[in-house]
């Protein structure tokens, strides 16, 4: 973690004895200042490797089989993703199927494979997903128009993460809020789910501290290496968080409203945070005080109601600085299909999280509202 900790590529290439090295890369990545420091520090540690880019958001299987056939090319026996949790996705299930063998559609659900993926060295680029930390990676079965989730807590996290502020330097200011709203909602979400810990509490209160303290300077100027670096860490402690306790109707909501209308997954869920934040707030109002707290309100002399309902208000008031549309329709979501994507929430079943008991009719009354 910090300013030039890229520098330790190549200590754990070393540890390794990685003599070929297969690199996931967003395609947006590649021309810049930071990729070229990069591929310095590989030429330097005299390792043989191979750049696979080509991957889209919310990447498909198709593209997990073509990034993994270069990887077998290559015969690598070491991974080194570079960019947001999508790209981070595709290295973790390559890394999978270099070692377990079949199709990663084998291995979805939970703990449905025993051999460790080959090492990965993760280097967000984004400051959303996590996904370095997580135990899961998601990727989209394109036939059925399904995003397969992959989790194993203890195997799927990358074997080193990097947190790097001038890896976050050339990020568009639109995809910077975007994925930060992402890392807001999962420290959020984990920290009001109903299998929440004191454990988790703690780390996810120091993870809004962060993200709302940071992710406007961040958002308004990518070099303030600061930010940039709180950002990052905020981003990985809720990474860390949300596998163990679940998320929530936003991320619930959300899955849908990507899928359907081709938003990326930050933007749905900011898009969704607001009603969803207002719905919860009767099941646990304690906390949502605490999270108004978090997020720098006076709440002190506030009866805890009032308190939880100041929680909201910064919720909006974040995402209007952020220039998140205030309703769905704005971001060019139609309401035709709210109905299948309210039966889709509830069978979807996130009540075994979320802090609120909620029935497809009330999915369909938030799509509502927040439309």
């Amino acid at each position: 973690m910090g300013a030039g900790s890229i520098r330790k590529i190549g200590e754990l290439i070393a540890r390794h004895d990685c003599r070929r090295l297969f690199i996931a890369v967003d395609g947006a990545v590649l021309q810049t200042p930071f990729y070229t420091d990069v591929r310095q520090l590989l030429d330097g540690a005299g390792v043989q490797y191979e750049a696979y880019s080509d991957i889209e958001p919310d990447p498909s299987a198709h593209t997990v089989e073509r990034a993994h056939a270069l990887c077998q090319k290559l015969d690598a026996n070491m991974l080194l993703a570079l960019g947001g949790g999508s790209t981070i996705d595709v290295a973790k299930a390559v890394g999978i199927l270099s070692t377990n063998g079949g199709r990663i559609h084998d291995y979805e659900g939970i703990e449905r494979f025993s051999i460790p993926p080959l090492p990965l060295i993760a280097v967000p680029t984004t400051a959303g997903t996590g996904s370095e930390v997580s135990g899961s990676c998601v990727i989209t079965d394109t036939e059925k128009n399904l995003k397969m989730s992959i989790r194993h807590a203890a195997l799927n996290p990358a074997m080193y993460a990097i947190l790097d502020p001038h890896a976050l330097t050339t990020l568009p200011a639109s995809v910077a809020a975007h994925s930060g709203l992402d890392a807001f909602v999962h420290a959020f979400e984990s920290y009001i789910s109903v299998q929440s810990n004191l454990v988790t509490d703690a780390i996810n209160i120091q993870a809004l501290e962060l993200i709302s303290a940071n992710i406007r300077p961040f958002v308004a100027n990518r070099n303030n290496t600061l930010a940039a670096q709180n950002m990052l860490c905020g981003s990985a402690m809720a990474g860390i968080t949300f596998g163990q306790t679940g998320l929530g109707n936003v991320h619930c909501m959300a899955r849908f409203v990507g899928a359907f209308f081709h938003l990326s997954h930050g933007l749905s869920n900011a898009l969704c945070l607001p009603a969803v934040a207002q719905f919860n707030l009767l099941a646990c109002p304690e906390k949502f005080a605490r999270v108004a707290q978090a997020m720098g309100r006076p709440v002190q002399a506030m009866n805890t109601i009032d308190a939880a309902q100041a929680a909201v208000a910064a919720i909006k008031n974040l995402c209007a600085d952020l220039g998140i549309p205030s309703r769905l329709r704005d971001a060019g979501v139609t309401d035709d299909r709210f109905d299948e994507m309210a039966e889709l929430c509830a069978t979807a079943n996130y009540n075994r999280w979320n802090p609120r008991a909620t029935t497809a009719a009330d999915f369909r009354a938030l799509f509502s509202q927040a439309y």
